[in-house]
């Protein structure tokens, strides 16, 4: 069975955007891209929701993100992708697939399909959903060196506790913390 990886980055108080919902304090630079290389050769789907799919897809297949980060940038854009949306009607970039119902269950097929593991980038109410389910094999919080104060907390509407075991933890030249967790 393939691996489902969620990755999130917060910030030290928790928060994966801010009150206005914004993300420009991610910090993104050549090492973090570097291990983001890495995951991406080691998967062969993408799941997003529908808000950061919109952000992704306005991204990466941009000349900007083709200058910015090549390496990524095509992988990103090669890759299969799905996003899960009740209310997109069209997912129009690059080998994405877009699902609307059925959800658990059109995950947990993908799970069994032959292949290289699967990750979710952000998508954190999808997240919750794939992990009160059972589906989340690996968790990935990367927690950067900032407190923003107020924003919306990761994990936020989740409604059962759910205890994690540790396995890997990397930290960054820039700060970043890479936690590395199972489910238990």
């Amino acid at each position: 069975m393939r691996k489902l990886i969620f990755q999130m980055m917060v910030s030290l108080d928790g928060y994966y955007e801010g009150p206005n919902g914004e993300i420009d304090w991610h910090v993104v630079e050549n090492e973090f891209n570097s291990y983001a290389a890495d995951l991406l050769d080691k998967v062969d789907t993408l799941i997003f929701g529908r808000k950061t799919y919109e952000l992704m897809a306005s991204y990466w297949p941009t000349n900007e993100a083709a200058t910015d980060d090549p390496t990524v940038a095509q992988r990103m854009n090669d890759l299969s992708k799905i996003v899960v949306s009740k209310t997109l009607k069209t997912a129009d970039w690059k080998n994405t697939k877009l699902i609307s119902d059925h959800v658990v269950e059109e995950i947990r097929n993908l799970k069994n399909l032959s292949g290289k593991d699967i990750a979710v980038f952000g998508s954190s109410d999808l997240s919750i959903t794939l992990l009160e389910h059972g589906l989340l094999d690996e968790i990935r919080v990367f927690v950067n060196p900032i407190l923003l104060g107020q924003g919306k907390p990761l994990f936020q509407g989740l409604k059962t506790r759910t205890n994690l075991k540790l396995t890997q933890t990397k930290t960054l030249n820039s700060g970043l913390v890479m936690l590395y967790y199972t489910p238990i």
